[in-house]
C-alpha cells in the first residue's frame, strides 16, 4: 500500500488530497493531510467575514467535515522536519510519518520582521485567526464614542490591500479614515488595466487616498489618553527632498505586503530560488527527489509552455489536479506524467459590499452587482466538496429571505 503525505491544507494541498482519493488506484493508498489549523480557509472570501456577508463556517470549514466521506486522514500538527533521504516527516508532537510520495503545499506566511514594529503592532490578513482578530479589534473601535473617527493604515496596494480597503470602508461608513500605502508606482501591480481602473474608481468613491512610491520604515505605538494608536515613519521615494515623514496617528495598521516560505521549507536541502521557493519541474516534481512534489506559494517554476507559474490561488487550484494525476502515475507506473499547463481564468476582486470586478479573457469585464454575482458563483463552484457547495449555496439563497421576514 502506497503512503502519501500532503503537507499543507490550502488550495494546493486539500484539492490534491481530494483528487488523489478519486484516482483509480489498484490498491487504495494511505493518504494523510497535515495542517497546523483545524480549518481550510477559502482565502479569496476571507474579506467577507469583516462585513458579515459570509459566516466563518462558509469560508473556513473544518478539514474533518470536508474529508469525512473521503479516504483521506487528517492530522492537525506543525511540521518540524522533513528528511527526503529517509522519506520521513516529523511533527511537533514527535509523531513521524513515512511516505512513498510527498506533496509540499505549506503555503506562504506574511513577513512581519522586515520593518521595525510590524511584528508587534501590525495586523496580517491571511488566516481565519487573522480575520477574527481584526474583526474583534474593529468591534472594540466601533464601541467607542460614535463621533470619534476610526483611522486605519493599510500597507500594500495589491489585491489584499485594495479588497481590505473597500470592505472596511463600507463597514465603517462615515467613521472610517482609511489610507493605502504602496511601495510601487501603481496599485494592483500585474493586474489588467480594466481591473485597475475599477479598483481606482472604487477607492475614489470611498474617499480612500493612496500614497504611491512610499516606503514604510517603522511603526511606532502611541498612547494618547490611555488609548493606543500608531504612526508610521515613511519615506517618499518620489520626492528626494523629503527623507522621512511621520503619518497621522491611526487606530490600526494592516500589513498585506509580501510572502515568505515556512521555516521548515527554508531549511530543506532542495534546490531553491533566490527568494527561497522550491524549484520544480513542469511535472511539479523537485529535481533531486522525484517522489517529492511541490505547488502553490512554496514552489517556483515554469509550465509546459515555458510561462512562469504565478503564486496565486487560481494557479494552486489548477496545479492540484496535475499534482494528483502525476503522483498517481508516478506511484502506479501506469501512465506518463503530465507537464502542468497554466490557463489564466481572468481576475476577480471584491470592491466593497455587494460589488466586485471580474475581468475575463478577451477584455470581457463585469463590475458592480453583476461582478459580485459572477464572482460569488465562480467561487461557489470551486469550493472543495459538493456537500459544502450545497450548504453554502443554500445559505446564500435562504439568508436574505430570512432577513426579509424578520421584524425591523
Amino acid at each position: 500500500m502506497s503512503r502519501i503525505c500532503i503537507l499543507g491544507g490550502g488550495f494546493g494541498g486539500l484539492y490534491t488530497a481530494l483528487e488523489l482519493s478519486r484516482q483509480p488506484w489498484p490498491e487504495p493508498p494511505q493518504i494523510t493531510l497535515v495542517d497546523r489549523q483545524e480549518r481550510f480557509v477559502f482565502a479569496p472570501l476571507l474579506y467577507e467575514l469583516l462585513t458579515e456577508e459570509m459566516e466563518d463556517w462558509e469560508v473556513a470549514p473544518r478539514f474533518r467535515d470536508l474529508l469525512s466521506s473521503e479516504s483521506v486522514q487528517f492530522v492537525q500538527g506543525s511540521v518540524t522536519a522533513i528528511d527526503p533521504k529517509a522519506r520521513r516527516v516529523t511533527l511537533q508532537d514527535g509523531q513521524s510519518l513515512e511516505y512513498d510520495g510527498l506533496v509540499l503545499a505549506l503555503g506562504g506566511e506574511t513577513p512581519l520582521n522586515q520593518v521595525p514594529g510590524a511584528a508587534e503592532y501590525a495586523f496580517p490578513f491571511r488566516t481565519l485567526a487573522d480575520a477574527q482578530r481584526l474583526r474583534a479589534h474593529l468591534k472594540r473601535l466601533e464601541e467607542r464614542d460614535p463621533a470619534q473617527p476610526i483611522g486605519l493604515a493599510i500597507v500594500g496596494a495589491g489585491a489584499s490591500g485594495v479588497e481590505l480597503a473597500c470592505k472596511l470602508a463600507d463597514r465603517l461608513g462615515s467613521r472610517g479614515r482609511i489610507q493605502l500605502i504602496e511601495l510601487g508606482a501603481d496599485i494592483l501591480s500585474g493586474f489588467t488595466e480594466s481591473s485597475r481602473k475599477a479598483a481606482q474608481q472604487a477607492l475614489a468613491e470611498r474617499g480612500i487616498p493612496v500614497e504611491l512610491q512610499t516606503k514604510v520604515l517603522c511603526i511606532e505605538a502611541l498612547h494618547q489618553n490611555g488609548i493606543p494608536s500608531f504612526c508610521l515613519q515613511v519615506q517618499r521615494l518620489n520626492n528626494p527632498e523629503i527623507t522621512t515623514v511621520t503619518t497621522d496617528p491611526v487606530d490600526a495598521v494592516l500589513w498585506t505586503v509580501g510572502t515568505q516560505v515556512a521555516e521548515v521549507i527554508s531549511t530543506l536541502d532542495l534546490p531553491k530560488t533566490e527568494r527561497g521557493r522550491l524549484q520544480v519541474l513542469p511535472t511539479l516534481q523537485t529535481p533531486t527527489f522525484p517522489e517529492i512534489f511541490a505547488l502553490g506559494d512554496v514552489a517556483a517554476g515554469v509550465d509546459a509552455e515555458g510561462q512562469r507559474i504565478p503564486a496565486t490561488a487560481q494557479a494552486a487550484f489548477q496545479q492540484a489536479s496535475y499534482c494528483a494525476w502525476n503522483l498517481w502515475a508516478f506511484l502506479t507506473q501506469e501512465r506518463p506524467l503530465l507537464p502542468f499547463r497554466y490557463f489564466s481564468l481572468g481576475e476577480m476582486l471584491s470592491l466593497g459590499v455587494d460589488t466586485a470586478v471580474l475581468s475575463a479573457l478577451g477584455g470581457f469585464t463585469l463590475t458592480g452587482p453583476l461582478g459580485y454575482l459572477a464572482r460569488r458563483t465562480a467561487y461557489l463552484v470551486r469550493m472543495p466538496t459538493l456537500e459544502h457547495q450545497l450548504k453554502v449555496g443554500w445559505n446564500w439563497i435562504s439568508r436574505p429571505l430570512w432577513k426579509s421576514l424578520l421584524p425591523r
